[in-house]
């Protein structure tokens, strides 16, 4: 279900130097603003936890998915490109199941490893809140990107949907509606960093038994999906 191929063509097409500076700036931001407010307010777990909470994993993290899961196909379908990968004697679904390992570990490197670091930066990891996120940012990087895959075979959309669904729905619906952070990858995500951090570092709306089941439901059916609908893409482009 893997092919080196395929990977290297999208590692090629996500990395390349303008997606690359994109990817960079969130967590660049990150470390900046964890630099600062260690130098200004010393080692604080409570500002640890806001700062990792409010901007890594409320922000970053899905913003790098959304710029990772579509990117990992959504411009091929665009401009029609796919229509060759999709001519060579490869199962459909080992290209969507290898893209979607792309996109994660793209989105995991450029959220996780800098969440860590920002982590140590503000408070050493004290109460394991730095642990807590990073598990909290490498989790929500595989349904995220699985998500996002998922929309950049669907819509031509998928980065302002991707965009909408991270910025609106779970940044500001989430904040005000306490029904719609059930429904919430950002707070199933925060289920496991709950039970690694400290106590009262970190809270979750979604309980874990809950929160793991729906993260694997969503990461298997939108990669199923994504498979079935790469499947009905015919080599004349004309979807």
């Amino acid at each position: 279900m893997y092919d080196p191929t395929v990977a290297r063509l999208t590692y090629r097409a996500l990395l390349g130097r303008r997606r690359a500076a994109i990817l960079l700036v969130l967590p660049a931001l990150l470390l900046l603003i964890a630099a600062g407010v260690r130098a200004f307010n010393g080692a604080d777990d409570q500002m640890a936890a806001g700062v990792l909470g409010g901007f890594a994993i409320a922000t970053m993290v899905p913003l790098i998915g959304v710029i990772a899961g579509t990117g990992a196909i959504g411009p091929e379908i665009d401009d029609g490109s796919i229509v060759y990968l999709l001519a060579k004697p490869v199962k459909r679904p080992v290209i969507v199941v290898t893209k979607l390992v792309v996109a994660i570990a793209v989105t995991m490197a450029f959220s996780a490893l800098p969440t860590f670091a920002a982590g140590y930066i503000l408070n050493g990891n004290g109460q394991q809140i730095a642990v807590a996120y990073t598990v909290a940012a490498l989790v929500a990087s595989i349904a995220y990107a699985a998500l996002f895959l998922l929309l950049g075979t669907v819509s031509r959309h998928a980065v302002v949907i991707g965009l909408v669904y991270a910025l609106v729905w779970e940044t500001l619906f989430g904040s005000l509606v306490p029904g719609a952070r059930t429904l919430s990858v950002q707070q199933w995500s925060l289920a496991l960093a709950e039970r690694i951090g400290g106590e009262g570092m970190i809270t979750s709306e979604v309980g874990l038994p809950l929160a793991v089941a729906l993260l694997a439901g969503v990461t298997l059916l939108a990669t199923g999906y994504a498979g079935r609908k790469l499947r009905t893409l015919t080599l004349a482009g004309e979807e």
